[in-house]
């Protein structure tokens, strides 16, 4: 390799030498990487500094840690409903080592992640949040989008019985899904969570925009 390849190209080589686990000498990675021992030393300490999981110092050597840290990162809404998305599929759909790393990464990620202001108190992922319950709520998700767009009617069954609604917003608080909805059966603006529905039923005919019914009078009364 030469010494015209990018910065980042360089630092992805290093970390994939040192993935073996194995001791590694500065001299050895220059002369492997086509660099000098100061470009070396200065591409570990950026390594370090990103929170890759290295030991090691000059004269003795790098080598890469089991454990591997990530960098901070900052996760927009629809991010973090993905990550909670892809865990859920892991934990329903495997079994042994996987289904043990999505709880683990779970409670790691629930550890971190903030409280909502006003929002359900309810772990991110399986410690505390049951495979079950991420399951049915991931199986609600596309008919329920599908019915916002739509605007379609649907009745909802829950333990507490049934209720004819609008559905408005899915909503993603970082822990669970929460559908607002118009419920027609109480006449007032309500917000249902999605792993609690046990049973969605689309009803004939659509809606439309009613004042006092929509979504933008149901985000003005937040």
């Amino acid at each position: 390799m030469g010494t015209s390849q990018n910065r980042a190209e360089r630092l992805l080589a290093l970390m994939d030498v040192l993935r073996d686990g194995q001791l590694h000498r500065a001299e050895d990675l220059a002369a492997t990487l086509g660099v000098s021992l100061r470009t070396i030393y200065r591409d570990m300490k950026t390594l370090m500094a990103s929170g890759v999981a290295i030991e090691g110092a000059r004269g003795t050597g790098y080598r890469a840690q089991t454990a591997l840290t990530l960098p901070p990162l900052n996760l927009t809404e629809t991010e973090l409903e993905a990550l909670h998305i892809g865990l859920a599929v892991v934990g329903t759909g495997m079994e042994g080592e996987l289904r043990a790393a999505a709880e683990s990464l779970s409670a790691k990620i629930d550890a971190v992640l903030p409280e909502e202001a006003g929002g359900v108190v309810q772990g991110f992922g399986f410690a505390s949040y049951p495979f079950d319950l991420s399951a049915r709520a991931l199986r609600h998700l596309e008919p329920l989008r599908t019915a916002i767009r739509a605007k379609q009617k649907l009745r909802l069954v829950t333990q507490d019985g049934a209720r004819d609604v609008r559905p408005l917003k899915l909503r993603y608080w970082g822990r669970v899904w929460v559908l607002a909805v118009w419920d027609e059966t109480g006449n007032a603006f309500a917000e249902q969570r999605v792993d609690q529905i046990t049973e969605i039923t689309p009803l004939p005919g659509l809606f439309v925009e009613e004042p006092g019914k929509s979504l933008r009078d149901f985000e003005a009364q937040l």
